[in-house]
């Protein structure tokens, strides 16, 4: 065969599978119905609480203290089971946490073992945190099995070198972590370091609160999360680099900082978003001009003399008081300009 009748045939073929593959239609899967899968997920991790036991480890000290494992209740046992601890007086709790989201609202269990000691984040911190995570699958009955639900751990991270950004995490983690309080460390002399006090606990997510129908890595579509965490450090993160850490920019100091430019509702959805004072859609805690001046907010909390920034309790007003604490800060007046 020449040359010329060769390309001929490669091209004829070419040309014949993108005809083939133009016409062909594609399969496309319609997502689920949010309240229809919420109202499935709920049903299985209401299954799981009710029919799991939970063992927690404790070496004060340690890094491995508050490790949890959950044991499915064998037939015509007697252990207390995780929905046991629903509202109770003491630790363990099992809580709920209501999150307005995708046009309806998801009731999260989360199970406080030991709350902290320390300082809580707000949901635009960063968080330390040991975690494991699991999926929950439901298995259908066979002739020979009967159906069961089982939880497949899909990742663990015991060491953590690093902070995670809660707004850049499932909206899961950003919502339950903040009800959770750091510890304490020590450096011991071998160079390792040993965490007590710190906040424990388990968050159960619905997955419209996690990866829903693109699922992550090993982790299927649609299935609902448990992540048991120790809280062992916060970092207060500035992410707009304007000089003040975000946690600060909750200006009505309710733990919560709001960005409406998102697609959740959040728990109590305010009329207006409290958290960006200009109004231009920009919450403060990512706005460089919280005040709407068109003076950077980095430039007004400068002390002129010093040329530093100050402490933010001494940011003063319009008329250089510093000392009032119902005064309103230079940077959220629009006026001092």
């Amino acid at each position: 065969m020449n040359k010329f009748k060769y390309y001929f045939i490669v091209l004829v073929t070419t040309l014949s599978l993108f005809s083939c593959s133009k016409n062909d239609p594609v399969a496309t899967v319609p997502l689920r119905e949010y309240s229809v899968q919420y109202t499935a997920d709920l049903a299985t991790i209401e299954e799981y609480l009710k029919t799991t036991y939970i063992t927690v480890t404790n070496h004060a000290g340690f890094t491995d203290d508050q490790d949890v494992t959950f044991t499915k209740i064998p037939s015509g046992g007697t252990q207390s089971s995780v929905w046991s601890y629903l509202n109770s007086a003491s630790f363990p709790k099992l809580l709920t946490r209501n999150v307005n989201l995708h046009g309806i609202t998801y009731k999260v269990y989360y199970l406080v073992l030991r709350e902290g000691t320390g300082e809580k984040p707000t949901n635009v911190d960063g968080v330390l945190a040991s975690y494991r995570g699991d999926y929950l699958t439901q298995v259908a009955a066979t002739t020979t099995t009967a159906a069961s639900l089982t939880a497949t751990q899909f990742e663990e991270s015991k060491y953590p070198q690093s902070f995670f950004s809660l707004t850049n995490t499932i909206v899961g983690w950003s919502e339950i972590f903040p009800q959770f309080k750091k510890g304490t460390y020590t450096t011991n002399v071998d160079g390792t370091v040993s965490y007590t006090g710190f906040g424990a606990g388990v968050m159960f997510l619905p997955s419209g609160l996690a990866y829903y129908a693109s699922g992550s890595g090993s982790i299927p579509s649609y299935t609902p999360l448990v992540f048991s965490f120790k809280l062992y450090e916060i970092q207060r993160l500035d992410q707009d680099a304007d000089g003040i850490p975000s946690y600060l920019e909750d200006l009505n100091a309710d733990g919560y900082v709001y960005d409406f430019r998102n697609t959740i509702s959040y728990p109590t959805t305010p009329t207006t978003n409290v958290d960006d004072t200009d109004g231009d859609g920009v919450p403060n805690f990512y706005d460089v001009d919280d005040d709407g001046d068109n003076y950077t907010t980095k430039l007004e909390i400068k002390n002129t003399t010093t040329g530093l920034a100050y402490p933010f309790v001494s940011i003063p007003d319009c008329s250089g008081n510093t000392t009032t604490t119902t005064r309103v800060k230079k940077y959220l007046d629009k006026n001092c300009h």
